[in-house]
């Protein structure tokens, strides 16, 4: 132990106190206005619908509480705990090369996080999720899911994570500007190609069938200048009741996606709503905008991380005797989020600022009216709480709470009155 290690454990505590003190206020803010449909929704919502809400946070709540203090024993557990040191000296006793055993390590704690948090995704996916009507995953689609899921992880990451540790030990100090780069090219290659390569892993895309639906969208996107390779349905229903929308891929190979869950709930008008909110994501720059904030952070991470490399406090400090390069990237990996907890609320409000402006623009190219009734809409029938703590929104929520957003699309209707 050594001053870094006091620095590490004031953090977690912070961190994780906070955390804990934020599920608590969310928990009793849920529970307080579970008897009563907040007056901006008593005319859309009905009381049942709010407080089944109510209660699939609270159960969620309690699982992430859970879920926290086994993140905190099994980091402890990996640092000062020894885990990580004997991770690495199992595989140093092969005589493989210090890439190979460090390639080796790492995968192997990896796995033993991922079982770890096995559990708890078993715990959410048949207890919680099948308990609201959420489930509609099997036990032989979840097993099949998460093999394929970690099957990915090692054909994709560690071919990567080789590149990185050979560019560390090849290229001198200035190996993280090398890293970055590689990083970013990477995360772009797999933007393009997660559309038609990875996710169809996974999922069936159905090409959206003709008719007054694909007509409407097409006149949107002509309207808004959007060229995209496709409209497609997917089969979220094989595993979940939870609807969505999104966009994925970039340059030529963008596509539109509704989950057939979605389709099934909406009207046209209110998925023609939901898509120009989805739109206005791209008109207003905000995936540019986040792809240059995300590659900043990393460039940034990477820069830290070049300067911890060689300081022996660093890895002694998280109870680490072995100061190799992959040891190093994992421990900046598991340790960094203890410092950046505090951050979360800057990242929360540029996405909800984010949120807003798509909002708006989909009001000025949608009826606002059709936004409104189908977020409504999606709130209940995904059991969206509709009652947030604040304070816990502001650090933990992308989107802005259902009553906030709902006003600020009618103030934009009554300003255009």
């Amino acid at each position: 132990m050594n001053s870094f290690t006091i620095i590490f454990l004031i953090a977690l505590t912070l961190s994780y106190g906070v955390q804990f003190w934020l599920s608590l206020r969310q928990a009793e803010h849920v529970r307080q206005h579970r008897d009563r449909v907040p007056d901006a929704f008593k005319d859309r919502v009905s009381l049942a619908a709010h407080q089944k809400a109510a209660d699939y946070t609270l159960d969620k709540n309690k699982l992430g509480n859970i879920d926290g203090v086994v993140g905190i024993v099994f980091l402890l557990l990996l640092t000062l705990g020894g885990g990580i040191n004997l991770g690495f000296s199992v595989w140093a006793n092969q005589g493989w090369s210090p890439l190979m055993t460090g390639l080796a390590a790492v995968a192997t704690i990896f796995v033993v996080m991922s079982l770890f948090e096995l559990p708890s995704s078993i715990y959410q996916t048949f207890v919680i999720e099948e308990k609201y009507g959420f489930n509609k995953s099997t036990p032989a689609q979840f097993a099949k899911d998460h093999l394929m899921q970690t099957a990915l992880a090692f054909v994709i990451g560690m071919p990567l994570l080789a590149l990185i540790l050979w560019v560390m030990d090849s290229v001198g100090s200035l190996w993280w500007l090398y890293a970055w780069a590689i990083l970013m090219s990477f995360s772009l290659l797999m933007s393009w190609l997660y559309p038609t390569v990875i996710s169809p892993l996974f999922n069936k895309f159905t090409p959206l069938q003709e008719g007054e639906l694909k007509n409407r969208i097409q006149e949107l996107l002509s309207r808004c200048g959007f060229n995209s390779k496709g409209i497609f349905i997917m089969d979220g229903s094989r595993r979940s009741g939870h609807g969505n929308a999104y966009f994925t891929g970039l340059g030529n190979n963008k596509r539109i996606v509704f989950f057939d869950t979605l389709v099934e709930s909406l009207s046209d008008e209110e998925l023609e709503a939901v898509l120009a909110h989805e739109l206005g994501h791209f008109k207003c720059k905000h995936t540019i905008k986040m792809l240059v904030a995300s590659s900043i952070m990393s460039l940034i991470s990477l820069g830290v991380l070049g300067w911890l490399i060689d300081k022996a406090w660093f890895f002694n400090g998280l109870g680490v005797e072995d100061t190799s390069h992959a040891a190093a990237i994992l421990l900046f990996t598991l340790v960094s989020p203890v410092f950046t907890f505090f951050m979360q609320p800057i990242s929360a409000y540029f996405q909800r600022k984010f949120e807003f402006e798509a909002d708006s623009f989909a009001a000025n190219n949608a009826q606002a009216t059709k936004l409104i009734s189908g977020l409504v809409k999606l709130y209940e029938e995904n059991a969206n709480t509709l009652t947030p703590d604040p304070l816990y929104s502001s650090f933990h929520y992308s989107h802005p709470p259902a009553a906030i957003r709902i006003a600020h699309l009618e103030s934009i209707m009554q300003a255009s009155a």
